[in-house]
């Protein structure tokens, strides 16, 4: 029972987590509604979105305790000190993207701004490093896990966070204008770019 239970407030979680970070990376599409307060109400949906990743965090462990009960293996079919390697080998590059990303992007990462110029660092050679990062950081967590259910059900977590960064370009165009797309021109968008050159 508690399985299903789980099972359910995962998915929904995830669900709403996705819903309202889509919802927050779109201020200035707001602001044309709304006014300059667009920014405040997407500052209030970034937080909501981040209760929601909290308890999908908290769902996956709750999984490791009780999967569901089917034929699906439990455990992953080595020793578990490989999945914790494989788990760090995830990890590590995973969290120094997302890390930089956040170091570099300032407030906006958790505050959108109005007044923010396009950010700087890792963004010269990645569009969406924090999303690159965070979208693998949930494999890494199965790994760590050991359960081959959440690994396949982490490959969700990349199309979910494809649309996350579709969204906001969406936003960052309307917001930037000619900048941003030259911008967009110049820097890859979950891959770098080759230099072009002279």
């Amino acid at each position: 029972m508690i399985d299903w239970i789980n099972f359910i407030v995962l998915v929904m979680s995830a669900v709403l987590m996705a819903h309202f970070y889509i919802k927050s990376v779109g201020p200035a599409a707001l602001e044309k509604e709304i006014g300059e307060s667009a920014y405040s109400k997407c500052k209030q949906y970034r937080i909501i979105a981040s209760v929601f990743e909290v308890m999908t965090i908290v769902n996956y462990l709750i999984y490791y305790f009780y999967p569901l009960s089917n034929d699906f293996p439990r455990l992953l079919p080595w020793k578990y000190w490989v999945s914790v390697v494989m788990g760090f080998v995830i990890l590590i590059p995973s969290l120094t993207l997302m890390f930089r990303g956040l170091r570099d992007a300032g407030k906006e990462s958790l505050e959108p701004k109005k007044e923010h110029t396009l950010a700087s660092g890792i963004y010269e050679t990645l569009r969406h490093p924090q999303a690159i990062g965070e979208a693998f950081i949930w494999l890494a967590i199965s790994f760590f896990l050991n359960s081959p259910f959440l690994i396949l059900y982490s490959f969700l977590w990349f199309p979910i966070f494809y649309v996350f960064c579709l969204a906001e370009e969406r936003d960052l165009v309307i917001r930037y204008g000619q900048p941003y797309l030259e911008y967009r021109d110049r820097v890859g968008f979950l891959i770098p770019k080759r230099k072009q050159k002279d």
